[in-house]
């Protein structure tokens, strides 16, 4: 299953997970969002089955990117029972975006 795609249908309901999700919020035309494709799928494998890796893209979402507040992208948000814990702003580097999973499962 590795990276699932969420919409304003099944967002909540990812959210509703025992797991860690982590969402990507980003869109087709953004470079920097694209560079974190390759990381955010690596992640997807990685995790998979310790916590959930999905996507987000604004353009086909904005009620999900201005329901937090979403200004520049890619945005990551870290949730935890439903709730952000964490969000980083831009590009993260793979051991850094490990660190910060790893610090809350």
């Amino acid at each position: 299953m590795a990276v699932i795609h969420l919409n304003t249908e099944n967002f909540q309901k990812a959210l509703e997970s025992s797991k860690v999700v982590v969402v990507d919020l980003w869109a087709e035309w953004c470079g920097p969002c694209r560079s974190m494709i390759p990381i955010v799928d690596k992640l997807g494998d990685e995790y998979e089955g310790k916590a959930l890796i999905a996507k987000v893209n604004v353009d086909d979402e904005p009620e999900i990117s201005a329901q937090y507040a979403v200004r520049s992208i890619p945005t990551f948000l870290f949730f935890k029972d439903g709730q952000v814990v964490d969000k980083h702003v831009g590009t993260l580097a793979e051991s850094k975006f490990k660190e910060k999973i790893d610090s809350l499962l």
